[in-house]
């Protein structure tokens, strides 16, 4: 998976991404002898799940089309605790946390939809808003900067700092960042930076057309299949949440841990056991939840004809596919990585509106001071999404 990973950080952009590092390295060595900006804290994630904060520069003035934000409220991703426990191709130590909702501090000359004072949902991939990627919606692939470049991963993400900090650099201000409407609590929206575009990129675009058709069509989405899965379960219930909202009648949830289904029942979620889905009958829409091989045949197989089957993806290299089922059902299978910023305003409007909760998938609420602690727990327990506030 390293390898495969690796092949797509070096597809293009190369010189970029070694410039930018370079320049990183220098700027560290300069700002220790020679001092020219404040200091800010950052927590680091060093493996094992060891955490600290540490005293880092804050970042320079914005250029005419970045800004500088203050994260004010910080959510974990399904896969921080991999990243944390070093279960990821993603090397450590890294500045940890690419979901949040900040207040704008500073802003470049050019920049006219932000304004400092503002609070903003700041997506967790870097995207200028400008190449044909960008304009055809494709944001998780922005031309302008080297691959997979976003918050949060450390020298794996492009070293673009993370989210658990006092200050984050936001280089493309217009094109990035999402201002949050008047009622929109920013910690119920702390997660459209990632988990919840992710959940709704699985049910949005696919399920009002099953529906026209059949207004019963079921959603089954298959999460963790064995209790030891890494990844926390916000992103099922997301997914789960949206398609209720979006007018499923019957939404079933697959997961192993006892936790997990209860939250899916509160949600008016179906939760299943493992076991229970030999006797689930096939559903139009499934969503591949679980980021294993296995649960991709599982979740493909369950694909009604006609249907189809949204991936997730996952840290495997390869993984088999019942291709030949498939043919005979005309299933479609989708595996890619959320557009978060394209999603970002569908979703919000969800929320805004109030047919869609994120805030009701919130187990563990607490202080950003308080965060080393709190995300401690997180990764050591079966807890499925952390809120850190200012």
């Amino acid at each position: 998976m390293t390898a495969a990973v690796g092949r797509v950080l070096l597809e293009r952009g190369v010189d970029v991404r070694r410039a930018r590092l370079m320049d990183a390295a220098r700027d560290r060595v300069q700002q220790r002898r020679r001092p020219s900006r404040p200091r800010m804290r950052a927590l680091i994630a060093s493996g094992g799940g060891r955490l600290r904060w540490r005293d880092v520069p804050a970042p320079p003035p914005p250029g005419p089309d970045a800004a500088v934000v203050r994260p004010i409220a910080v959510a974990t991703c399904d896969l921080d605790r991999a990243v944390a426990l070093g279960a990821t191709p993603f090397p450590l130590p890294l500045n940890i946390g690419h979901e949040c909702v900040a207040e704008v501090l500073a802003v470049g000359e050019r920049v006219t939809t932000v304004r400092p004072g503002q609070r903003v949902a700041v997506p967790f991939q870097i995207s200028c808003g400008d190449c044909a990627p960008c304009r055809a919606g494709a944001t998780s692939n922005c031309a302008s900067v080297p691959p997979i470049s976003m918050y949060g991963f450390g020298v794996g993400g492009g070293h673009w700092g993370g989210a658990l900090a006092d200050q984050l650099a936001v280089p493309f201000a217009d094109a990035m960042l999402v201002p949050l409407p008047d009622g929109v609590d920013p910690v119920a929206a702390a997660s459209l930076s990632d988990t919840i575009c992710d959940g709704y990129r699985h049910i949005g675009p696919y399920l009002p057309a099953l529906l026209e058709r059949d207004p019963d069509t079921e959603v089954l989405i298959i999460a963790g299949l064995t209790p030891r899965t890494i990844f926390s379960g916000s992103v099922p219930l997301y997914a789960g949440q949206v398609a209720l909202a979006l007018g499923a009648r019957r939404v079933r949830l697959v997961d192993s841990r006892a936790h997990v289904r209860a939250a899916a029942s509160r949600l008016g979620i179906q939760p299943l056991r493992p076991a229970e889905l030999r006797r689930t009958p096939t559903a139009a829409l499934v969503v591949a939840a679980t980021a294993t091989s296995r649960g991709l045949w599982a979740a493909l197989s369950k694909t009604a004809s006609d249907g189809m089957c949204s991936s997730v993806g996952g840290l495997h290299r390869v993984a088999r596919i019942p291709a030949g089922l498939l043919y005979g059902r005309n299933v479609s299978l989708r595996v890619a990585r959320t557009d978060a910023r394209a999603v970002m305003p569908t979703a919000l409007a969800l929320i805004a509106d109030g047919r869609f909760r994120p805030e009701q998938v919130i187990s563990t609420l607490g202080s950003l001071d308080d965060a080393p602690r709190l995300l401690a727990a997180h990764y050591r327990t079966g807890d499925i999404k952390t809120i850190l506030s200012a």
